[in-house]
């Protein structure tokens, strides 16, 4: 008390206070008397008779419990704001997590290691005794976060004891203990010391020559802690239940490595990975692996971004005639982090894909928890149905003072407004916003107000806002200054709409109540938009059916957890629901393997039938027409043919009538004549009733190869070029 009646709060000043009032009841009880102060020798003497030193101790300790919890008793106890956000079993696993932090950070000044971790472990049975203690002892700490903090409570599950608790109550998974490993940097790296990574394979390195499939994790920890064997229930989980090898990446951290380093890893491991097709894993190399990349928390954001990376090079190689990287199968995200800018309100655009009416099933309790935001702070109000979706909610205008009656409070309450109100609101004329201004009837808006999560789920036991700013600090770095608002490698929920509708099949998981559940929710509904417009675009070109439909599953699928928060693959040995979780991540890796194998068998057999179906080529042939330049498919439903138009002459160089060929250098592998815009190299074919026709011997390389051919025919006329090659005079 004295500290705040003084005004400054100092954690030096309390420790002289304690050792003050220690001091002075010590010296009391050695030198004073022993029935205490004069006015109160006579009750004491009175009461040692009838009770026992005993009973006094007990009936002392009770009075204390009593004081401490009086407002409990008489219903004065203030709101618990932990009361029903999270599920008992996930409550539970954070009333042991946060006693661990508390453990471990009271225990950190210790130098010695021995003691250091065995005190650790006997504050944290303290504090599981005391959890408003522990409550408050990490509340403070938080406050004034450093990376040290961060590393103690994050690196706890390697200390001795506690990883010997975990390893006992982990079930047996695999036989063979995960390798460390290092890999090289690929050729024209900035940087030249290898990559730290650990592999997680049932079986011996023998029999990693008969694998093709990788999978790719980046661990979380913040961007300034932890290391694949922090994530070690996981890995193993994926190691036994996939049979494959997976390779956890042991990235540098902040703040000694700042942004980009870690992205720059961590690509660079992807085109080593590639480009020796998997032999710096221990894979045969006779074939390009094929990758699925997985990150949860801060590596969900570095995995995003080292895919927009991937798909960003691929762009600038093709400009350069340079063979592309192969893009990952598939991307698994769980409870990433992918918005540095932590802002306060939902966008409208933000709100608008939360509430897309094809996820509005899945995403209701997270819109049901942002209404819960405003009408938490007025419990008296009465408030509109859950289904925001159907009804946009009411607001009313401010009515004169001089026209209120007596009989208001008997006004039926007020209709939502008809049809043709709304279409008198929405016109954005003056004489209508007058009108709507000056009506006392319901005037309907746009949007409504709308938290982030991060500031709803401020109070979250396992990530806070302060973390989640000494994190962003630490991983930029003192020296850099990025633009939040556009960077799309640090922030990738900012990522075009052009790189986006180029991502592989991508799978969310992430809690209800996590602070950064609005970033999964949003990307995904970002990937979902940019994959349908793709769709879209391509069934307009006639590279789709006109009756095919989009599937989303087939691009995005998202779960969302109710009752949970952030982090709960760290620590399944509390929480034994995370298995499940574990291997529902892991079924996803398979399903994503198996459904691009399929795609790839059904295309070669599908190729290879129509190669050797003699009736295939006898039904192309009576169906190919001699189309002019500026005509329409009437088959663009189908897959596109085209054959050569003109007899262009092509030299050993590759230049045809005099200009380098383009697709030369983009397509390799392609033998005959070579092929721009002007000419291309065919030869002829015999069919079933003697005809020849002429047969493409290169498909395009693109949609832009398709458009571009489309404008040059539509423009030939005009340029004068004619259909067959001529110049018209």
């Amino acid at each position: 008390m004295i500290d705040h009646v003084l005004g400054r709060p100092s954690v030096q000043f309390r420790k002289i206070q304690v050792f003050a009032v220690v001091s002075f009841w010590s010296l009391y009880l050695l030198r004073g008397n022993k029935n205490g102060p004069p006015l109160l020798r006579n009750l004491s003497a009175r009461l040692s008779k009838r009770l026992s030193a005993w009973q006094t101790l007990v009936i002392t300790l009770l009075w204390l419990y009593i004081s401490r919890n009086f407002a409990k008793i008489v219903g004065l106890e203030s709101p618990e704001p932990l009361a029903n956000l999270y599920t008992r079993s996930y409550f539970r696993a954070t009333w042991i997590t946060t006693a661990l932090d508390a453990g471990f950070w009271t225990a950190m000044k210790i130098r010695t290691k021995w003691l250091r971790d065995l005190a650790s472990m006997m504050f944290t049975f303290y504090y599981l005794i005391a959890a408003e203690q522990a409550d408050e002892k990490v509340r403070k700490v938080r406050g004034l976060l450093t990376v040290d903090h961060l590393r103690i409570s994050w690196h706890k599950s390697t200390t001795p004891y506690l990883s010997f608790v975990t390893r006992a109550m982990r079930p047996k998974l695999t036989r063979y203990p995960p390798r460390a490993i290092r890999i090289p940097r690929p050729g024209g790296s900035s940087y030249k010391d290898p990559v730290n990574a650990w592999l997680y394979f049932d079986g011996p390195l023998a029999a990693l020559n008969n694998h093709t499939k990788v999978v790719l994790d980046v661990p979380g920890g913040g961007f300034v802690a932890m290391n694949p064997r922090h994530h070690e229930d996981k890995l193993l989980g994926w190691a036994a239940k996939l049979e494959l090898p997976i390779l956890s990446l042991d990235y540098r951290k902040a703040p000694e490595h700042p942004y980009p380093y870690a992205l720059n890893e961590c690509f660079d491991v992807y085109r080593t990975l590639m480009s020796s097709q998997g032999r710096c894993i221990g894979l045969s190399g006779s074939a390009m692996p094929r990758v699925i990349v997985t990150g949860d928390s801060a590596g969900g954001n570095i995995a995003t971004g080292m895919i927009l990376l991937i798909l960003e090079s691929n762009e600038n190689q093709r400009h350069i005639n340079q063979d592309p990287l192969s893009p990952p199968e598939g991307l698994i995200l769980i409870y990433p982090g992918l918005d540095m800018n932590i802002g306060n309100w939902m966008s409208d655009e933000q709100m608008a894909l939360i509430q897309d009416r094809r996820t509005r099933k899945r995403n209701k309790n997270v819109l049901r928890r942002k209404s819960e935001d405003y009408y938490k702070l007025t419990p008296d109000t009465p408030h509109p149905s859950d289904d925001e979706d159907k009804t946009l909610s009411p607001t009313v205008a401010p009515r004169d003072d001089s026209v209120v009656t007596a009989d208001d409070k008997s006004l039926p309450p007020l209709k939502p407004p008809t049809d043709a109100e709304l279409d008198i609101i929405s016109q954005p004329t003056l004489t209508n916003q007058s009108t709507t201004l000056a009506s006392s009837k319901p005037r309907l808006l746009k949007t409504r107000l709308a938290m982030s999560s991060m500031i709803s789920y401020f109070n979250d036991r396992i990530l806070t806002p302060e973390m989640m700013r000494a994190m962003i600090i630490l991983y930029v770095g003192p020296h850099a200054r990025p633009d939040f608002s556009t960077d799309y490698l640090l922030s990738p929920l900012l990522a075009p709409e052009s790189l986006l509708s180029k991502f592989p099949k991508t799978c969310f998981l992430t809690g209800e109540r996590d602070p950064l559940v609005d970033d999964t929710v949003i990307f995904a509904g970002r990937l979902r938009q940019a994959k349908h417009n793709l769709f879209v675009q391509r069934r307009e070109l006639g590279l789709l059916k006109s009756k095919d439909t989009f599937d989303e599953k087939e691009h995005v699928e998202v779960t969302l957890i109710p009752g949970i928060s952030h982090g709960f693959l760290q620590f399944v040995s509390v929480f034994p629901e995370g298995w499940n979780h574990i291997f529902r991540c892991a079924r996803w890796i398979d399903e994503i393997f198996e459904e691009r194998e399929g795609r790839a068998n059904t295309s070669d057999s599908t190729n290879e039938r129509m190669t050797h179906d003699p009736f295939h080529h006898q039904h192309q042939h009576q169906r190919h027409h001699r189309r002019m330049p500026t005509e329409s498919s009437g088959d663009e439903d189908r897959p596109l043919e085209m054959s050569t138009m003109s007899n262009a002459k092509v030299n050993g160089n590759g230049y045809v009538n005099g200009e380098i060929d383009y697709f030369t250098h983009k397509r390799k592998g392609t033998t005959g004549a070579m092929r721009n815009g002007k000419g291309r190299g065919k030869t002829r074919e015999t069919g079933v009733n003697g005809h020849q026709r002429e047969k493409s011997m290169v498909s395009l390389a693109s949609e832009e190869d398709l458009l571009g051919r489309r404008m040059k025919g539509l423009a030939g006329g005009l340029t004068g070029m004619s259909h067959d090659g001529v110049e018209t005079p």
